[in-house]
């Protein structure tokens, strides 16, 4: 199946050349002269560049790829990488250093990710939104010190380092934004 120029929107993935993309954003121009076109900027799933490419309005199509998406939980890592577990058929799945990338910062025992597949072979992970982290390290806190009287550094029990505020302690559970990597608030659990 084939995906036209009018199906473009922000988190489409497509495949071109037979490998996936996702696209991260596209903006339509209709040029006063000469036909429409649509400028995206593009993704690559498995190597994480970037691309900008420009397609014919109505005429160029993409592919629609062969990608699954699949809940998974983590269960632990190893030398060569991460094991998780599949939800429904209990099926183990091993994923790279590469695969992982960054992710690795929020995985702990448990979670649950989204994994998704690329020709049947497991390619890139999701986290959720937010995670509740422990602080393993960090300068104690003060009394008298407030949430605006600014922050420090905290190290989370995934070696994660977060800019917190001084009131923080270690022990604690906070929830962070996977997205940013930024601290939200104290967990309420």
């Amino acid at each position: 199946m084939k995906y036209q120029t009018t199906d473009f929107r922000n988190g489409l993935k497509i495949a071109i050349e037979g490998k996936p993309y996702i696209v991260v954003s596209f903006a339509h121009t209709n040029p006063g002269k000469g036909s429409a076109f649509v400028k995206a900027k593009i993704k690559n799933l498995m190597t994480g560049q970037v691309l900008e490419r420009t397609f014919k309005s109505g005429v160029d199509t993409v592919d629609q790829p062969d990608m699954v998406e699949r809940e998974m939980e983590y269960t632990y890592d190893d030398m060569d990488g991460y094991n998780f577990m599949d939800t429904e058929t209990f099926e183990s799945v091993h994923l790279s250093h590469d695969n992982v990338g960054d992710a690795k910062n929020y995985l702990q025992e448990g979670i649950k990710v989204d994994i998704l597949y690329f020709n049947e072979r497991p390619i890139s992970i999701e986290l959720p939104n937010f995670v509740n982290l422990k602080v393993t390290e960090t300068d104690p806190g003060l009394k008298g010190d407030t949430a605006a009287g600014g922050n420090k550094k905290a190290i989370m029990e995934t070696g994660l380092q977060v800019s917190v505020p001084l009131f923080i302690n270690v022990d604690e559970q906070l929830k962070i934004d996977t997205r940013t990597g930024e601290y939200v608030e104290r967990s309420k659990s």
